[in-house]
């Protein structure tokens, strides 16, 4: 015990002290959101890579899809790999990084209201953003809190609180390079834990050909007559496996929070070289979560159930981790809350900054102050933090759903509505307001209609994963078929300059037009 609470307090100090050193780089809007957009690609791969794995993933996915699914879980590990890192990388990260600049924007909704000339996409986009992180951010708790449970018989308040009051130090002293210089120490940890954490289980079941033997002998009802299910190349049912897949890779390319670490890189090589990174420690990461979970069946006769008679999906991981020795669980206890926090931080300085600069500066506050929109930025992580906390709480209480159902709807909601406008709208010149309109309700009308659904009886798609899935896939084919019928906003998304260059005199007229019309707004 003595062990596991010294690392654990060794990693708040260093989280806390990181966001003290990182407090210089505070001292203006830009710094604070962006770090001066000069994170170089370790940091940024990392950062990428722990704001997409949390305990949402390691706890809630990794449990009840290895449940569901065996070892054929691994695929999703590797779609979030190949699509949710590589390819986002290598098709977003550049562009992103050249046409935000290049607007001067410094949050997704600011790159809707720019691309789109419409001061009404980009607040429609920082209200959805507001109202879908929030859950997101709750279900990152409660995965931690149910290791912190196994590990120290802490109630789950103590955990909540504790991770909460951390996180908000850091960001709040910090801001953004304290987010990612902790990602970096925090995503190390991360790759050492999960290759430990998978070699320990299957010594305790044996050795993996024993536990691969093991698990070829058990049934799933998802197909009965099937012989090693849970050993099979695409496992009992992979029509929802590939439902998984799709919105937990597809999903970075439209996430706000995922997106703004393409903003903040150096120009350069530093976005192949992030890649790169990225993507081995997705690899290890992801597959390494989906593969431990794979071999949660095993440890079924432990595994609390519920009422219905089935699992209950986020208590298997922690079962599987409690019969590991002492320091290893204290490991493993370091590396969801490296997860956790991580994923945290990123969320809440996303929800801050956006209700800040896209909602309340020149809407609500009129000239707001640089000094003043640090200060109510700062003002907002705090209040995120608390509103995410209270919701982790009344969740854990009243049982509402399981985590991987909070994540599927949050993600399904967000990139469902902004997948399509963001990355047509960075290579095609031709996108019409009408087309990102269509994309926000479909988005957010889909998901939210099937959870309702849902809850007052039977909901139109079953999964809410699944659910999430066709949203993203329903954006990517709106936003081109509606704007081919409707009246384009004339963007010139390659403007004359040298390659890699910023196009100066565009930026400064299309502000100094910004500028006339917010002056003409006023005198009227």
């Amino acid at each position: 015990m003595i062990a596991k609470l010294c690392m654990v307090l060794i990693f708040i100090g260093v989280a806390v002290g990181v966001g003290i050193y990182c407090r210089r780089s505070t001292a203006s809007v830009d710094g604070f959101v962006l770090g001066g957009r000069s994170v170089g690609p370790w940091m940024s791969a990392f950062a990428f890579g722990t704001s997409y794995f949390s305990a949402v993933v390691f706890v809630g996915y990794a449990g009840q899809f290895g449940w569901k699914y065996g070892i054929a879980a691994f695929w999703a590990g590797i779609t979030n790999a190949i699509l949710g890192s590589l390819l986002a990388w290598w098709v977003l990260g550049p562009r992103t990084r050249e046409m935000t600049h290049r607007l001067g924007a410094t949050t997704m909704p600011e790159f809707f209201g720019l691309r789109y000339d419409s001061k009404a996409l980009r607040v429609a986009a920082a209200a959805i953003i507001f109202v879908f992180l929030i859950p997101y951010t709750a279900s990152v708790y409660n995965g931690l809190s149910r290791l912190f449970g196994m590990a120290f018989g802490l109630p789950y308040e103590w955990c909540v609180i504790g991770m909460a009051v951390v996180t908000c130090i850091y960001v709040v002293v910090g801001g953004y390079m304290a987010t990612v210089m902790n990602d970096f120490l925090q995503g190390i940890v991360m790759l050492v834990g999960i290759i430990a954490v998978i070699v320990a289980v299957l010594f305790n079941n044996g050795g993996f050909m024993p536990a691969i033997t093991e698990l070829s002998q058990m049934s799933s009802d998802l197909a009965p007559d099937m012989a090693g299910p849970f050993v099979s190349m695409f496992g009992p049912d992979p029509l929802n496996l590939l439902g998984v897949c799709i919105l937990t890779s597809l999903g970075t390319w439209g996430l706000p929070q995922m997106v703004q670490k393409f903003y903040a890189i150096k120009s350069g090589p530093a976005v192949k070289q992030g890649a790169i990174i990225s993507t081995l420690f997705a690899f290890v990461v992801a597959g390494g979560s989906y593969f431990l979970g794979g071999f949660g069946r095993l440890y079924s006769g432990q595994v609390e159930m519920g009422a219905n008679g089935q699992p209950i999906y986020d208590s298997i991981i922690p079962t599987m981790l409690s019969t590991l020795p002492d320091l290893l669980i204290g490991i493993v206890i370091v590396l969801v809350l490296s997860a956790s926090m991580s994923t945290l931080s990123s969320l809440v300085l996303t929800s801050s900054s956006t209700l800040t600069l896209d909602v309340l500066k020149g809407n609500v506050v009129k000239n707001m102050s640089e000094k003043g929109q640090l200060s109510t930025m700062r003002v907002l992580i705090i209040v995120f933090i608390v509103i995410s906390a209270a919701l982790a709480l009344v969740q854990y209480h009243s049982s509402i759903t399981f985590i991987a159902q909070l994540m599927g709807i949050s993600w399904g909601a967000l990139a469902g509505a902004f997948l399509g406008p963001f990355l047509w709208g960075l290579y095609w010149g031709r996108v019409s307001k009408a087309a990102v309109w269509a994309s926000f309700i479909v988005g957010v009308g889909l998901t939210t209609g099937n959870m309702i659904m849902g809850f007052v009886g039977t909901p139109l798609i079953a999964s809410p994963i699944n659910c999430g899935a066709i949203a993203m896939i329903l954006s990517l084919v709106i936003v081109p078929l509606v704007s081919l019928v409707t009246k384009p906003v004339p963007f010139n998304v390659n403007p004359p300059s040298a390659e890699g260059a910023i196009d100066r005199e565009y930026v400064r007229e299309l502000h100094l037009q910004k500028e006339k019309e917010a002056k003409a707004a006023s005198a009227e």
